[in-house]
This record gives C-alpha cells, sequence and structure tokens, in this order.
C-alpha cells in the first residue's frame, strides 16, 4: 500500500469519527434537554426571615395568549409533608403535569413534617412572591389542596378570600364561622361519601353554612368513594375549565 493511500485512508478516518462525534454530541444535548424536568424545585422564605416552604415550580411551555398565564396553588396531604419534594408528585396537579400540560403556571409548596397543618399567611406570601417573579395574571389566581391541603385550602381561602378567583377543596373541613368571611369567593368542594379518615359531614356542614351566608359553592359527592377523592376530582377537565372560567375582574 502507498503512502499516499495509506494517508487518505487515515484522514477519511479521522472524519468519519469527527462527523460521528458531533452527531453523538447533537444526540446528548437533545436527549438532555427532552429529559428536562417539567418542574423546578423552589424555595420561598419571607423578607423578615420568617418560615416559608420549598416548592415546585411548573411553567407551560408555550405562551400565554394574553401576556399572563394564570397560577394555580396545590396543597398536598399528610402523607407527602418532609423534605424531599418528589413526593409531592404523588398527587394532584403537581403528578399530573409530569406528563401531561396544563395552562396554569403552578406552584406546589411541600408542608415541612415538624407541621400538622398549613400555615395561611406563608401560603399568601408565597402567592405574592410568585405574582413578583413570574408572568401571572393577578386576577386569575387559583387554590386547590387534598386532605390536610383541603383542610388549608378552606383555611387559606377564609383569611385570604380577596387573592383568589375561585378555590377548590378536596376531602378536607373548616370552621362553619368562617362561611362570612368568603364572601362571593366561587367554592367547589368534593368529598366521598365513604370517606373513614376525614368524614364527608366535615364537608356537608361546610356546603350548608356557605349557602345560608348566600356565598357561592358547588359540591361533588361520590357514592361509594373512601378517602381518595383526588383522583376522580384532578383527572376532571371540567375543573381546569371551572376555574379558568372564575376572574377576580368577574366578581
Amino acid at each position: 500500500m502507498s503512502t499516499r493511500t495509506t494517508l487518505h485512508i487515515l484522514k477519511t478516518s479521522s472524519l468519519l469519527a469527527l462527523s460521528f462525534s458531533i452527531s453523538a454530541g447533537a444526540k446528548a444535548r437533545k436527549d438532555e434537554s427532552s429529559s428536562a424536568p417539567r418542574q423546578t424545585e423552589e424555595s420561598f422564605r419571607p423578607k423578615d426571615n420568617s418560615q416559608g416552604y420549598r416548592y415546585l415550580l411548573y411553567k407551560p411551555s408555550s405562551k400565554p395568549s394574553k401576556g399572563k398565564w394564570p397560577l394555580l396553588v396545590f396543597l398536598h396531604g399528610r402523607g407527602e409533608r418532609g423534605s424531599n419534594l418528589n413526593l409531592v408528585k404523588k398527587h394532584g396537579p403537581a403528578k399530573i403535569v409530569e406528563n401531561k400540560d396544563l395552562p396554569f403556571i403552578i406552584a406546589s409548596p411541600q408542608c415541612p413534617r415538624t407541621d400538622l397543618w398549613w400555615k395561611p399567611k406563608i401560603v399568601a406570601g408565597l402567592v405574592d412572591e410568585l405574582l413578583q417573579k413570574h408572568p401571572v395574571d393577578p386576577d386569575r389566581v387559583y387554590l386547590t389542596g387534598l386532605s390536610q391541603g383541603g383542610f388549608g385550602t378552606w383555611a387559606t381561602a377564609a383569611e385570604y378570600p380577596k387573592k383568589f378567583a375561585a378555590v377548590a377543596p378536596i376531602c378536607g373541613g373548616g370552621k362553619t364561622e368562617w362561611a362570612k368571611k368568603y364572601e362571593s369567593l366561587p367554592i367547589w368542594n368534593f368529598h366521598g361519601d365513604a370517606d373513614k379518615v376525614v368524614p364527608v359531614r366535615l364537608s356537608r356542614v361546610m356546603v350548608e353554612a356557605i349557602k345560608k351566608a348566600g356565598g357561592e359553592i358547588k359540591h361533588t359527592e361520590y357514592p361509594g368513594v373512601g378517602h381518595d377523592s383526588w383522583t376522580n376530582s384532578y383527572r376532571n377537565p371540567k375543573l381546569y375549565d371551572w376555574f379558568l372560567s372564575h376572574s377576580q375582574k368577574g366578581k
């Protein structure tokens, strides 16, 4: 084999190797991009350095039609407390957006294990920070939660009714004296009538109290369903349509 032929073979082999390297690098970057997390891990701490919450943040990949996205805040149940944010992905919107897009910015805070209940002041502070940091429509902020988060939704909405355009507590409960505090806030409540963890009567008394106070509430009760009334609720596209049908401007 001549020296010229040998050099040609070596040159061709080098070019093929370089081409393969570039192609492999591009594929790796594409795979890395496609496997990017759909929710980022964030942290909120009030300016006075008091207790805050770590949270998952989901932002739609497309652009909002009117320049700003609605915001949905999701409060998990007692079993997802702690310091591992992956636990929050077990149920509800935080689980759904791992595989499916929803037309909201979604914040899913995590309650520390040292806390038995959600603290409305911290939830409200998180909402205020999200309004400042992200393209959120302040007239379309929604709150929902299950079990412990259902109680947290009732409590937070009672303390800050003007902060939300609509709320949806699931298998929770509250204090009947809060009924007048909700004023005209749209509420859609969910509960299973066979719930042995949080009795359905806790929802029923809230619904009746709000109706007597002249409030706006709809109630969905699942016959034969136990504590897990959230799976049916969060899988229902009508819930998200209902949220989006409400705005502070419409009140």
